[in-house]
């Protein structure tokens, strides 16, 4: 952290600042970039820098024109910049953010972008100590949490489909089933299809043993003998 601070302080200007940023927001960058994100190292790195450099252009703006009068058409806020950046960031995180099925990739890697981009602020508006503060917090968050989750024990959502024979729908037996079993029933909806004498079921439930699912299987597959296909989404 004295270092980092010493480096800033020797140069007392931009080329300073900049180095700091490329630092700081490399250490992050490194996290996401070993984990195989496709927003790693160089990606943190030229945000922070990136936004840096806005933040130092917009000091230096209202450094060169705060001498105008209150009266004078000219208004210089240099808090603008940094605000934009704070929405903008927004985009280039989002597309970080993948949907799989259920599951919801890069939310991490958005947050740890936006993160980055209010560490390149702080630093180019000479907020040296929170800067290396957040550094350190996010490394935290990012490599040592995990630890943590691991013994978590998460909800899980998942879709049953199945396919019974049959034109009349009767979820009665698998609403027993999924109550039996500790699985939540969230929402459910079916299909009928007439010229297939079939109804098709859409189940969404909640739970926490993913063991559960092959066993629910096994009993809805042994209960309802007019079942046609059966699986998980």
């Amino acid at each position: 952290m004295f270092y980092l601070l010493s480096i800033a302080g020797s140069f007392d200007n931009s080329v300073g600042k900049l180095l700091m940023a490329a630092v700081l927001g490399g250490i992050i960058g490194w996290e996401r970039e070993r984990r195989g994100r496709p927003a790693g190292l160089r990606t943190h790195i030229l945000v922070c820098v990136g936004v840096t450099l806005m933040m130092l252009v917009s000091e230096h703006i209202f450094e060169k024109y705060k001498t105008f009068a209150a009266d004078s058409i000219i208004r210089v806020d240099p808090a603008r910049i940094a605000a934009q950046v704070v929405t903008g960031i927004g985009f280039l995180g989002a597309g970080t953010i993948m949907r799989f099925r259920a599951t919801v990739r890069g939310l991490t890697t958005a947050a740890s972008l936006w993160v980055v981009a209010g560490i390149g602020l702080a630093v180019g508006s000479s907020c040296y100590a929170p800067a290396i503060i957040t550094t350190a917090l996010a490394i935290f968050a990012l490599l040592l949490l995990p630890l943590f989750e691991r013994n978590i024990k998460r909800d899980k959502y998942k879709t049953l489909k199945l396919c019974v024979s049959g034109s009349e729908p009767n979820f009665t037996n698998i609403a027993e089933i999924l109550k039996n079993n500790s699985m939540e029933l969230q929402h459910y909806d079916f299909e009928k299809d007439v010229i297939k004498n079939e109804v098709v079921y859409s189940v969404n439930v909640r739970f926490k043993d993913e063991s559960l699912i092959a066993k629910v299987s096994d009993e809805v597959a042994k209960t309802i003998k007019e079942i046609r296909r059966l699986g998980w989404e």
